[in-house]
């Protein structure tokens, strides 16, 4: 590797007039190309990204920022968990951010403590961001959220008092807890039991809301919702509750590891899955296609979001004095498998009645 050799005779980190004279360009066209800035040629900007790549350069982030007034850095406040969800998101965020000119910066809050989510806002700021990206947050109870910078919610979110709040959702709002309960009702069930996520996550409380809307809409009765804690092991448990109701014939759980542990405990009570009690879980965990029976599920294709979330704010960042696009909408999927059918005659004899 070429390197630069500073007036003592020894290595030295090489700079931008470095890149410069070995790209045969200015060091203003430097500058240029490694600010995205527009009216450099593709031939220029190769060549200097080749030498730059030669040379092992990096640009200095803070003296670009105190040039441009930009850090380009993104925030991205995600929950302390390993649940499939929000560990997800965070890796997609992760790998599409490498594709933009854009570094992330990543503070968890914890959905034990009541003001994490305002404590990791604030530890982005301090290090020096340029939009802030929250990332299944949870409701911590406290005051609206102020942020000084441009904020970019993906999904259900608090209250924000931010420059602008852009948000990605999905289409339809909350689309996939109704195709769920709708797939549900559609093969002839009465009516769905849902297994629901903590009441302090927003998502949870999105399917959780849909799943009610999509049967007061049919005109079907709605059960009391259980609340879990995403865990197969509190699936588990309210499985073998809902398992003593002979009523109970289809399930909507608002993640895939509630459902599984739900699915174990009903086979545990002798009522097949889906002979007796149909299945759908969300997230479509890699796990999920290999269960027995496979579970019907949502995909929800984080990194599909991450990609569509980062795209409309990092478009809106290059271009902040021109109104922001409609917000993108994110497709979510159902992914049918052998967990849900029809119900039992005797089931659909009594939903004709």
């Amino acid at each position: 590797m070429d390197t630069a050799v500073g007036r003592s005779g020894r290595d030295r980190r090489p700079g931008g007039t470095d890149v410069a004279r070995l790209a045969g360009v200015s060091q203003k066209t430097v500058s240029r190309v490694f600010n995205d800035e527009p009216n450099v040629s593709a031939e220029t900007r190769d060549r200097v990204l080749a030498a730059a790549q030669r040379l092992g350069y990096r640009p200095n982030g803070a003296a670009r920022a105190l040039l441009t007034g930009r850090h380009h850095r993104l925030g991205v406040v995600s929950l302390g968990t390993s649940h499939f969800g929000p560990s997800s998101l965070l890796v997609a965020l992760e790998r599409e951010a490498r594709g933009s000119n854009y570094a992330l910066s990543i503070a968890n809050s914890f959905e034990e403590d009541p003001s994490g989510l305002a404590e990791a806002v604030d530890n982005l700021l301090a290090q020096g961001v340029d939009a802030v990206i929250l990332s299944e947050p949870v409701d911590d109870g406290g005051d609206p959220l102020s942020v000084d910078v441009p904020v970019l919610a993906l999904g259900a979110a608090p209250v924000v008092h931010a420059p602008i709040v852009l948000s990605v959702h999905a289409a339809e709002g909350g689309a996939a807890a109704a195709a769920a309960t709708g797939h549900l009702l559609g093969l002839g069930h009465r009516t769905v039991h849902h297994i629901a996520g903590p009441h302090r996550w927003w998502a949870a409380r999105e399917r959780r809301q849909h799943w009610q809307d999509t049967l007061t809409a049919a005109g079907r009765d709605v059960p009391e919702a259980i609340e879990g804690d995403w865990t197969a092991s509190r699936g588990y448990e309210i499985g073998a509750r809902l398992a003593r109701d002979p009523g109970v014939t289809a399930i909507f759980a608002a993640n895939d590891e509630m459902a599984i542990g739900a699915i174990h405990a009903l086979h545990e009570a002798g009522r097949s899955v889906p002979g007796d009690v149909s299945v759908v879980g969300f997230d479509d965990i890699p796990l999920a296609a290999h269960v027995w029976p496979p579970l019907t599920t949502v995909s929800s294709d984080n990194a599909e979001l991450a990609r569509v979330g980062l795209t409309y704010l990092i478009d809106f960042l290059n271009s902040p004095d021109s109104p922001p696009a409609p917000p993108p909408e994110h497709e979510h999927r159902l992914v049918i498998r052998n967990s849900t059918a029809r119900p039992s005659t005797a089931e659909e004899e009594n939903t004709r009645a």
